[in-house]
């Protein structure tokens, strides 16, 4: 069945095929009488845009890449799935990048080669270091998510070293004191791992605490398995440790296996804190208090401000976005919440 057309709604609806334009893509100047004629008729002949056409018009692909370092971690699939209802609302369909979290992966996806193939970027940075970032007029547009805002490129964040303190405090409000850290990643000192530690670190200050390097337990993955495994080891070396902020959700679902199979309870003798709040994490027992971001916020905040990149000149000031966050306590951390 052949396809309907612009001219096939303006011969329905008795007007110019200028006119059908206009109402299809919502343009002012046209009578309500007239836009209502050629709605009708659009519903009629079940008229859809050719956005290929229309997008090799603009020069554009109509596609945006959002990378990250592993689609199978629970965050990067949900708030891929966010990013996609947010392009979607823009005419834009988004294609998956997985990066591994290594440098010279990140630097393909932003690349000039994938200027070719995409209109822009919503990268998840691992590896990349700021000089990556540098002078980069005329390439592909980037959006970054995570860590601290980049002052050279658009950039969307939750505030981690609040969030870190805030997770770190709440455990030191139950009254834990010998508060462990699995997570950090001195490497990339502005990354959002040791964003998160100052705000550990902050929080142990706060309260009269002076942070402990032995506690902070590097994880070289962010997975069930490191989270298991750094638990295991903070436990051999301070069998004292009372309670444990995981930078990731799968890294506190990690340390809790491993705390279970040593035989200490959740949260009786080590509370946990998580980061991401996962859906996995509502169905554990107990369920995990988690550091929620607003993943809504950050999807469409993201696809904004790369929207609006892709209507201004390259050289234009780098914005950034702060999104929220909450941190949902469960029975991970508090015995006496509602939600065990």
């Amino acid at each position: 069945m052949r396809r309907s057309s612009l001219k096939d709604v303006a011969t329905r609806a008795g007007v110019s095929v200028m006119t059908v334009s206009k109402v299809v893509n919502n343009h002012p100047g046209v009578a309500p009488e007239t836009r209502a004629k050629v709605e009708l008729a659009v519903r009629e002949l079940q008229y859809r845009p050719n956005m290929a056409a229309r997008n090799l018009r603009r020069g554009r692909s109509g596609h945006i890449a959002f990378a990250v370092p592993d689609i199978a971690i629970p965050y990067f699939a949900e708030l891929s799935r966010k990013i996609g209802t947010a392009a979607a609302a823009h005419g834009l369909s988004v294609l998956i990048d997985q990066t591994g979290g290594q440098r010279a992966q990140e630097q393909l996806a932003i690349s000039d080669a994938r200027a070719q193939l995409v209109d822009g970027v919503i990268l998840f940075p691992s590896g990349l270091r700021p000089d990556d970032l540098a002078d980069r007029r005329g390439g592909v547009p980037v959006v970054l998510l995570g860590g601290r805002a980049d002052r050279s490129t658009d950039h969307v964040v939750i505030d981690n070293v609040g969030a870190g303190r805030d997770a770190t405090a709440h455990l030191l409000g139950l009254g834990r004191r010998r508060i462990a850290a699995i997570g950090p990643n001195k490497e990339y000192p502005g990354g959002l791992p040791h964003t998160r530690l100052e705000g550990y670190r902050l929080a142990l200050r706060d309260a009269g605490i002076e942070p402990d390097p032995e506690l902070e337990v590097v994880a070289p993955a962010y997975h069930r398995a490191n989270g298991a495994a750094a638990m295991e080891q903070l436990l051999t070396a301070h069998p004292d440790i009372d309670a444990v902020f995981c930078f990731t959700d799968l890294l506190a679902v990690g340390a809790m296996k491993a705390l279970r199979r040593l035989g200490r309870r959740v949260p009786d003798d080590v509370a946990v804190v998580g980061f991401d709040d996962m859906q996995e994490g509502h169905f554990h027992t107990p369920a995990l208090t988690s550091v929620a971001p607003d993943k809504e916020q950050i999807a469409a905040g993201a696809v904004d401000l790369l929207v609006q990149r892709l209507g201004v000149a390259q050289d234009a000031s780098p914005r950034a976005v702060q999104a929220a966050y909450r941190l949902v306590v469960r029975g991970s951390s508090d015995p006496h919440s509602s939600d065990r």
